[in-house]
């Protein structure tokens, strides 16, 4: 797999991507969400593509505010997942993170997603003893697909 950065051409094959992983809710607009990661530190929005054809079959949207490092849309094609490439983009998530000097990462996983929580554990997330919270800013239109 190769890991770049992504460009503003991938936009339906990433939304496609998430829409197969289940990673869209209807209160998080894709085309919104890149928007606003494209105008916040694009460089740690990553895509894997397949050697051969160029396929997006990876994503990954890092974030890091100063404080700690974020993770979002981590995406594995299904037909591909459990083939190391979650791994791969993650690691080359982390290095960036490192290299802004990035002490700690924080992610969600929705608490019904066991099949993701098991993948954060073998790759050393563990459970932080906090409640996450949240407060909507802006009400987006719901995503139609």
């Amino acid at each position: 797999m190769n890991i770049r950065t992504y460009n503003p051409s991938d936009e339906n094959a990433v939304i496609h991507l998430w829409e197969l992983c289940g990673l869209i809710a209807p209160q998080n607009n894709p085309q919104l969400d890149i928007q606003r990661k494209l105008a916040d530190s694009p460089d740690l929005f990553l895509v894997g593509t397949h050697d051969y054809n160029n396929e997006i079959v990876a994503t990954v949207m890092a974030g890091y505010d100063g404080h700690r490092g974020w993770i979002n849309y981590l995406a594995v094609a299904p037909h591909l997942q459990k083939t190391g490439y979650g791994r791969q983009i993650m690691d080359h998530a982390e290095t960036l993170l490192r290299e802004l000097g990035c002490p700690k990462i924080n992610l969600q996983v929705r608490s019904t997603n066991q099949q993701v929580i098991d993948f954060y554990q073998r790759i050393g997330f563990t459970f932080d003893d906090v409640q996450t919270m949240g407060k909507r800013l802006v009400t987006d239109e719901p995503y139609q697909g």
